[in-house]
């Protein structure tokens, strides 16, 4: 089920939220969080019932390994139980994301036929996959307590962040799900998560799937192109991929504020950041959290001197790129970046400065050239663009664009208006988060007559191109 859909927005999601709070006003807390299970669970097989028992059977699997690890019953084999529980979840989504992956450069190294599996991804695998391993190796780290069945279920599959993130940390969710201040309506919240699932509908339906046309024409459709077509493919992808999946996670953090539930923010502005690593502080955050703390740090961190560092950083995006994909691109967009925070660590060793605005063009266009990497299916529509962004290629621009079923309006020259706005938004403008004093909510804040105006007009303007556009793609379901 998509958040910017009519059934989610007009009948999921405003029927979850009243047979929840009726349940809690009825003390009925138990049936309450089971009623929040079931409907969560119905919006991840929403897409494919198939798919149902597996989550079922990972949670059940990695909640008797918890608590295994939590309660030490067998303590002198607690590294091996959890070595069993990371490689069982690992096992899982490696067999479904990389099989035919594995077999397709199995069969090109050595000239073999072996038949591809063509396993459909199963929705999240790789988001709830790396949220249960976090909680196995904390509950090895004896920083979990003894969480009941229901209430983890209701922290894995809590459908706001089920299939998109944040990747959330128990720590941050388990309390909430356990408050009293957290079992009755509270107006602020809903207002307030009105108003960011708004900003991130907009977000996603306007900016995103607007910009989705020109990508999809440079990067899939079109066999050749010139410089200027090249550079509005590439810079095209690098806002919908940031409008695209900045608004999902505004409409999760906005979905979950309904239950009086926050989520961890994911996205602080990252296209304004001045270096590499600053990007990766304001980017996905929680997957930048999860790699530090799971991969980067028990590797050696920067512990271990500078050779070993720059060692454990390349990994840890060598894991950051696979995780996204099942493509060498992918695997090569991490080393990219890997290698540019080695450079930055370089750069900041010695006390070198640069000049702002120019410290700020450098780290958005390495963003924008490694995007064409993650955005491409195939080697040679990833070469097909930047060789023409560099000019190798000067060859005949496309004459005409494809029409689709959306924004049947535009045409190819109104891609420069956009570009403007969306560089004037994504740099002068607050973040979603902001506008509404998240997560501290100031009341003054959020009963603004101003901020009910605006973001109502915003909600009612992005449902409208709702109707009009059939093009609902969310790029992060594909990993």
């Amino acid at each position: 089920m998509l958040f910017n859909s009519y059934i989610y927005i007009f009948a999921f999601l405003p029927t979850t939220i009243l047979v929840y709070f009726y349940l809690l006003k009825s003390r009925l807390v138990v049936a309450a969080k089971s009623w929040l299970v079931f409907a969560s669970l119905l919006f991840y097989s929403w897409w494919n019932l198939t798919y149902l028992p597996l989550i079922l059977s990972s949670l059940l699997f990695n909640y008797t390994i918890g608590n295994i690890l939590s309660t030490k019953i067998f303590k002198a084999n607690q590294k091996s139980i959890l070595t069993l529980g990371i490689i069982a979840n690992l096992s899982l989504l490696g067999y479904f994301k990389y099989s035919d992956f594995t077999l397709t450069n199995i069969n090109l190294l050595f000239d073999s036929s072996i038949p591809l599996l063509h396993l459909a991804l199963p929705l999240a695998i790789s988001f709830f996959t790396f949220q249960q391993i976090a909680y196995l190796v904390d509950s090895y780290r004896g920083e979990t307590k003894e969480y009941d069945f229901l209430n983890y279920t209701l922290f894995v599959t809590f459908f706001p962040q089920l299939i998109a993130g944040p990747i959330v940390h128990h720590a941050e969710m388990m309390p909430q799900f356990a408050s009293k201040w957290n079992l009755i309506i509270r107006y602020r919240h809903i207002l307030a998560g009105i108003f960011i699932f708004s900003i991130g509908l907009f977000k996603k339906v306007v900016i995103a799937d607007t910009f989705a046309l020109w990508v999809t024409q440079g990067f899939d459709l079109a066999t050749t192109l010139s410089l200027a077509e090249a550079w509005k493919s590439s810079l095209s992808y690098t806002f919908q991929i940031y409008y695209d999946f900045s608004g999902y996670t505004d409409m999760a953090i906005g979905s979950a504020l309904l239950f009086n539930i926050k989520l961890p923010i994911n996205f602080n502005s990252p296209y304004k950041a001045l270096n590499i690593q600053d990007f990766w502080r304001r980017w996905h955050i929680t997957l930048s959290r999860f790699l530090r703390e799971y991969i980067y740090i028990p590797l050696g961190g920067n512990r271990k001197g500078e050779i070993r560092t720059n060692l454990n950083l390349l990994s840890t995006f060598i894991v950051g790129g696979i995780w996204h994909g099942a493509g060498w691109t992918f695997l090569l967009w991490g080393v990219l970046h890997g290698i540019a925070l080695m450079i930055h660590r370089i750069w900041h060793r010695y006390g070198w400065s640069m000049w702002t605005p120019l410290a700020w063009l450098i780290t958005f266009l390495f963003v924008n050239f490694t995007w064409v990497f993650f955005r491409a299916k195939e080697w040679a529509d990833a070469i097909k663009v930047l060789s023409a962004m560099v000019g190798i290629k000067q060859i005949v621009a496309i004459s005409d664009y494809q029409q689709f079923p959306i924004h049947h309006i535009l045409n190819k020259e109104k891609i420069y208006s956009w570009l403007l706005f969306a560089t004037v938004a994504t740099l002068l403008s607050k973040n979603s988060t902001q506008f509404v004093n998240y997560p501290k909510l100031a009341r003054e804040d959020i009963y603004s007559t101003r901020y009910i105006i605006l973001f109502s007009l915003i909600f009612v303007y992005a449902a409208v191109m709702m109707s009009l556009s059939s093009y609902t793609e969310f790029i992060y379901f594909n990993f």
